[in-house]
């Protein structure tokens, strides 16, 4: 029994020193306790940061596929606008035809009207009145007879054109309220679609990037240029400029030793470096092109021009028109640029560029990262049937700088 008191009391002893005396942490140890409580902090806070990246990418996503369809359905309503235009505009054309051929037709016959009118009245009084002998009084009577037959065809031609420019105008009436639908159907649309980009506008206000604001720098130089291949030029200096940038402040930042820094500086750098685009490493893709409004071609490429064969392609589109993005990738220019009108550039990748201009508005800003088919701005508004020059759409395709025939790389 004592023998085993004395073992207890030795194994008391023993842990005393852990239990009640511990010696106070050094300088050393609370430094190393510092850094590792910093480290676990910032290890949270990217983790809480690609966490909410991860949401707003997967929103933005979500977002530019609702903003895709609204725009595909805009498009299919925009089909039958353009279809009542073109039938309204058909009509206009013929019915301006028809009353231009009556003009005509009422203008050869003026002159001859008071002698129609004498002759109905007074045919033979007007006969007796000619101061000639019975022999031409006779080839007169033939003569007359001959004008007669001729008066008498030109009238009924007459007729037939009026009958033609009432049917002309009948049917332009008739044609108007399916018009009248069919850009109301549209207009319903597209306010529906305007609701969504005001809402994404916000969201994107606010979630501004570092990127976007080095493509507001690229465009700030662009828009300094002479010509649309100069801009491109400059664009292209301003984006190998702020990649060596990106470059020089990584390694700087690897140097002091700022890991988080340094790593945002190398993502920016490789973004810099491979801008974001659906045409990355297609060199001669087909169909890699959404066709980016509703309506025909009024010029292709190639086609002779005052300033030599055209260098991109020309749309007709129906009044307002909603413009999409031919390609994806990063909106390099969004403004008003020389005699081109509200222009849009947008960074395709693998060295091409989608240039977009004639809009009325633009529903893109400079440095977003629009999808193929994702709505970038509204072309005029435009009456049909009426005699003004309608408003087009011009697509040009660039590679380095230089024009290609988009045709192969639309889709049919």
């Amino acid at each position: 029994m004592r023998r085993a008191r004395r073992s207890s009391l030795h194994a008391l002893l023993l842990l005393l020193p852990s239990v009640g005396f511990a010696q106070p942490a050094t300088p050393a140890v609370r430094d190393v306790q510092a850094a590792e409580r910093a480290r676990s902090a910032d290890l949270a806070a990217q983790k809480d940061a690609a966490d909410r990246a991860l949401k707003a990418g997967a929103e933005e996503r979500r977002l530019a596929d609702e903003r895709i369809a609204a725009a595909e359905q805009l498009r299919a309503l925009e089909s039958a606008t353009a279809e009542a235009a073109a039938r309204m505009d058909s009509l206009a054309t013929q019915r301006r035809a028809a009353a231009a051929k009556l003009a005509r037709q009422a203008e050869t016959m003026q002159p001859l009207l008071p002698l129609i009118q004498r002759l109905s009245l007074y045919p033979a009084e007007t006969l007796m009145a000619i101061p000639e002998s019975p022999e031409d009084r006779l080839r007169g009577v033939l003569v007359l007879q001959s004008l007669a037959r001729q008066l008498e065809a030109e009238a009924g031609t007459l007729r037939r054109d009026q009958a033609a420019l009432d049917r002309a105008v009948t049917a332009e009436a008739a044609e108007a309220p399916r018009l009248l639908a069919a850009r109301a159907a549209q207009a319903e649309r597209a306010a529906a679609l305007d609701a969504l980009l005001t809402t994404t506008q916000a969201q994107r206000h606010r979630a501004e990037t570092e990127a976007e604001a080095a493509a507001r720098r690229a465009a700030t130089e662009a828009a300094r240029a002479d010509t649309l291949r100069a801009a491109l030029a400059a664009l292209e200096a301003q984006r190998k400029a702020e990649e060596a940038a990106a470059h020089e402040e990584a390694v700087r930042a690897e140097r002091q030793k700022h890991a988080a820094e340094a790593e945002a500086a190398r993502q920016r750098e490789a973004a810099l470096a491979r801008p974001i685009g659906s045409l990355t490493g297609a060199q001669q893709g087909r169909g890699q092109l959404t066709t980016p409004v509703t309506g025909g071609i009024s010029r292709g490429f190639g086609a002779p021009t005052e300033a030599g064969p055209a260098t991109g392609v020309s749309y007709q589109p129906p009044p307002a028109a909603r413009v999409v993005a031919p390609c994806g990738g990063r909106v390099a220019f969004a403004d008003r640029f020389r005699s081109y009108g509200q222009l849009i550039i947008i960074d395709c990748g693998g060295g091409y560029h989608a240039v977009l201009s004639g809009l009325d508005r633009l529903d893109a800003r400079i440095g977003q990262t629009p999808r193929a088919g994702e709505p970038v701005g509204t072309m005029p508004d435009w009456e049909p049937g009426s005699t003004t020059r309608r408003p087009t759409l011009y697509l040009e395709l660039r590679h380095d700088g230089q024009p290609v025939n988009p045709a192969s790389w639309l889709k049919s």
